[in-house]
């Protein structure tokens, strides 16, 4: 069997006039390297130099850069926008990673080797030796409730965390609940407050002690910060008001009448709206007869 050497070789001679995976080597080296301390220190956000990428910033270029710096001519790649496989985000992004790697494109979850993903986690669950790469628009979990750079890392430096508990108490006071949705903080591995991306609550429980290596990017603000398995991931909470995710009594998809996923709402021609899975393999799957039995 050729080694990972002679099929990079290989690739690189099949497309000429850029680098295997489009980002020259120095990069790659650079941001592997940034990848590795934000293993080892679990949710503490990592500098690195980001490029210029051929998507417009805010378009997941930080998640495409990583996805980019670990890819293989061996790999499986999957990637989903809002849960979606066929979105146009989603479907631009396969198609140059593809392109740029002849790795092989995947849909179904369980064969994928990586997973690039806008705001969602899979609704099947992952397992060791797949890798999550999450785009990322906001790194910083402490930007509103502080606003200066400077003060929110001496913040996290000193684990001065109390600005964020204050507001999450004010927001209970006024409106009887915690309003934030997607992305709502996690304390990782009892010392740094993470912003988790934009998923909803729903996927917040899917990071505790994973299986899987959650890697997050953001290209915009030069930041890449990770979750590796088995880690302690906890969403801030009170004592006397406890975390709660999305509920959706009484909804069920239309395609594939699911009750147990998360669910979106699409709209019908006539201008009402309809529940449908937000993880579109899972609905697949679960529309074919495929019963997907490893969940979170």
């Amino acid at each position: 069997m050729a080694n990972v050497s002679t099929l990079l070789a290989d690739r690189r001679a099949e497309f000429t006039g850029y680098s295997f995976a489009f980002l020259d080597d120095m990069a790659k080296r650079e941001i592997r390297r940034s990848i590795l301390k934000a293993i080892a220190i679990p949710g503490h956000q990592v500098p690195f130099g980001s490029r210029e990428m051929p998507i417009a910033r805010g378009w997941g270029t930080g998640g495409l850069q990583i996805t980019l710096a670990l890819v293989g001519p061996t790999d499986a790649i999957k990637v989903i926008d809002q849960g979606d496989d066929a979105s146009v985000n989603a479907a631009n992004l396969r198609r140059l990673i593809a392109k740029t790697t002849g790795a092989t494109e995947v849909y179904a979850t369980h064969e994928a080797t990586l997973i690039q993903t806008r705001h969602r986690i899979p609704e099947e669950r992952l397992g060791a030796g797949q890798i999550l790469i999450l785009q990322v628009p906001v790194p910083e979990p402490l930007r509103f409730v502080e606003r200066s750079v400077a003060a929110a890392r001496a913040m996290h430096a000193e684990r001065d965390y109390a600005q964020m508990w204050l507001a999450l108490y004010e927001d209970i006071v006024r409106r009887g609940e915690v309003s934030a949705g997607a992305g709502y903080p996690v304390m990782v591995n009892h010392r740094f407050i993470m912003a988790p991306s934009p998923i909803p609550r729903w996927d917040i429980p899917k990071l505790h002690h994973a299986q899987s290596l959650f890697l997050f990017g953001a290209g915009r603000e030069k930041r890449i910060y990770a979750v590796p398995p088995f880690t302690d991931v906890r969403p801030l909470e009170f004592e006397d008001f406890p975390f709660d995710t999305e509920h959706f009594d009484g909804k069920s998809c239309i395609r594939c009448g699911a009750t147990d996923s998360y669910l979106t709402e699409s709209p019908r021609e006539d201008g009402s709206k309809v529940a449908v899975c937000s993880d579109s393999s899972y609905c697949d799957d679960t529309l074919s007869g495929r019963k997907v039995v490893n969940r979170w």
